[in-house]
């Protein structure tokens, strides 16, 4: 009798802790602090050097979010060492990271200002394709690094660097995260605000996950050199890219359909879609329907979804977001084949286009439209 009685607490007790005893799953976050060691990025004054600043930055940032028991935080480097570009990837892929934050300061011959997040992507322009070449030459204090970064030339701007079909995935989420990022540091830090870009940044080439790149602010713009150097601007800058994690981890986990109010994404020109769209197409899916589409483009003035307007492509359908039509491709039910719509999409010239997916008329993360998939 005494070995049922504890053959019975026994059971008890795996059931309430498999029930009541559940955590909530670990939100894994890699923080990368630019730079470092014998690469001491921008220089400026002869003592001050970007790799210290962002450092500062990223393990305050750090400190904030290992607050919260479901969020696990990985870093690429805590001290002031060189970690190679092809490294700061692999340690978040390793991780099965859920974000890689990348962490920089910027800076220019004149005294502009402002605060920037990049995603990666094609060079939109002469200026984003700087910004990349200069955070991508630390390859050439690498050990083998004609070996590791061969099919790179990051002094050509036609050797821009692809977006993999995988990477193609995260895109949708990487540019939510990066506007997130530049609405705290704009609209909450009222820095001026010089948009979300995309750029051939290596590092962000080398990782399989939401990915951005954060330039804070110009270390050469003497207002701004002042406030990233403190103590004071350091704990600001730190806040806001932490509450900007947060904010998309709750995004990203349906719990809030927060989307950031800037909007102003250069070349990407991505707008997010929000409760208040209305269906303006004739071809519309089943409401109870998982749904993928190819977005496409967007614009102020409504086009009629014919073929002749969108390059061949049919069907097209569109849905207003406030004041601005956002156009998609196709309608299929399976992400295999929106791979192949998206192919197809950047072979008739639209390369910013990327996948999303819907479920029961809401906009779903395509991370969570393929598991219901499954």
């Amino acid at each position: 009798m005494k070995f049922i009685y504890i053959l019975l607490f026994s059971l008890c007790s795996s059931t309430f802790s498999l029930f009541y005893g559940q955590k909530n799953p670990v939100f894994k976050v890699v923080l990368d602090a630019g730079h470092g060691g014998k690469d001491p990025g921008k220089v400026v004054q002869k003592n001050i050097f970007e790799k210290d600043v962002v450092l500062k930055i990223v393990l305050l940032v750090g400190k904030k979010l290992e607050a919260y028991p479901d969020i696990k935080v990985i870093y690429t480097r805590k001290t002031d060492e060189l970690i190679d570009l092809y490294e700061r990837g692999a340690i978040a892929n390793r991780n099965k990271a859920d974000v890689f934050v990348s962490v920089h300061c910027n800076a220019h011959e004149t005294q502009v200002d402002g605060a920037e997040t990049y995603v990666l992507g094609l060079h939109a322009n002469e200026q984003n394709f700087e910004v990349a070449k200069a955070e991508n030459s630390v390859i050439y204090l690498e050990e083998d690094y004609k070996k590791k970064y061969a099919k790179y030339n990051i002094n050509s701007p036609e050797s821009v660097i692809g977006v993999s079909i995988m990477q193609e995935e995260f895109l949708e989420q990487s540019i939510q995260l990066a506007k997130i990022v530049q609405n705290q540091l704009t609209g909450v830090m009222k820095r001026t605000n010089r948009g979300v870009r995309q750029a051939g940044f290596i590092v962000l080439h080398q990782t399989y996950m939401p990915s951005i790149l954060i330039e804070t602010a110009f270390l050469t713009n003497n207002e701004e050199r002042k406030f990233l150097t403190s103590a004071k601007g350091q704990e600001e800058f730190a806040e806001n890219i932490a509450e900007a994690i947060l904010a998309y981890k709750k995004w990203v986990q349906g719990k809030s359909s927060y989307v950031a109010p800037d909007d102003s994404i250069s070349h990407a020109r991505v707008r997010e879609r929000s409760s208040k769209q209305t269906d303006v197409s004739n071809n519309r899916t089943n409401n109870n329907e998982l749904s993928y589409k190819i977005q496409i483009s967007s614009s102020p003035k409504r086009l009629e979804t014919k073929s002749f307007n969108f390059k061949g492509l049919s069907p097209i359908s569109a849905e207003k977001d406030n004041n601005v039509y956002v156009y998609y491709y196709g309608d299929t039910s399976k992400h295999r084949e929106a791979l192949e719509l998206l192919n197809k999409t950047k072979k008739k010239g639209y390369k910013d286009a990327y996948i999303v997916a819907f479920y029961q008329k809401k906009r779903i993360t395509v991370e969570k439209a393929k598991q219901l998939e499954k």
